[in-house]
């Protein structure tokens, strides 16, 4: 699971970053608000601890943000400000819980794990992808266009499953690269475009003639196009 924390100060970035590291998370953390929705365009994240005070504007406006965008994963916020009404603005604005600084780690992990699961109870996880007529098994890695299929590879399916979450938003190459390969030495970033070969080959076998599931968009990526 990913967790993304949108918090200015170094210091409080560093611990969450390594305490939740420690409890099993992938962190991600961004100081700005600038930062924070294109980085949670580009993680779907599981969760988000959101700052109330940031440089450049504030944890309300970029939950109220979140939302809008179609965001549903929990959001805990913190903030130094304890008064009832602060509390609940920030409820109001779309969190699901509101910390005060400064807090206790183990109590800060608790409610955040009890709001995933809650949440994750709420909505059921789902076996598959779908993005237009194209349908994606996450168990079996079967992408199926009417009543034609190709079996991926878990790599494929895993570069088909990060463009499928970004529907007609392009995800560049270093963001691919970051999300599937960074942690395999001695990999370059033209690996991308051979494993986008590759899926683009399994997908036109299955789907009609000049029909183009992932565009190349130029400077900016590849793009996952649903429409039918």
């Amino acid at each position: 699971m990913t967790i993304l924390v949108i918090e200015d100060d170094p210091d409080i970035g560093s611990l969450l970053r390594r305490g939740l590291a420690e409890e099993g998370y992938d962190v991600a953390v961004v100081d700005t608000g600038a930062a924070a929705l294109p980085e949670a365009r580009r993680l779907s994240p599981e969760a988000v601890i959101l700052d109330v005070m940031l440089p450049d504007t504030t944890g309300l406006e970029i939950c109220r943000s979140l939302r809008a965008d179609g965001f549903g994963m929990p959001i805990v916020m913190l903030s130094a400000k304890a008064a009832i009404s602060e509390r609940a603005e920030g409820l109001e604005a779309g969190a699901d819980d509101y910390v005060v600084k400064p807090f206790a780690f183990g109590e800060l992990v608790a409610r955040l794990k009890t709001h995933i699961l809650r949440r994750s109870e709420a909505v059921p996880s789902s076996r598959y992808l779908v993005g237009g007529p194209l349908t994606l098994d996450l168990e079996t890695r079967i992408a199926r266009y009417g009543e034609a299929e190709a079996r991926l590879t878990e790599r494929e399916a895993s570069l088909l499953i990060l463009l499928m979450r970004a529907p007609g938003r392009p995800v560049s190459r270093g963001d691919i690269f970051d999300r599937l390969w960074a942690d395999q030495g001695g990999a370059s970033l033209n690996v991308v475009d051979v494993y986008v070969g590759y899926l683009r080959h399994k997908l036109g076998d299955i789907t009609p003639p000049g029909r183009q599931l992932i565009e190349t968009v130029r400077g900016r990526g590849f793009m996952f196009r649903a429409e039918a």
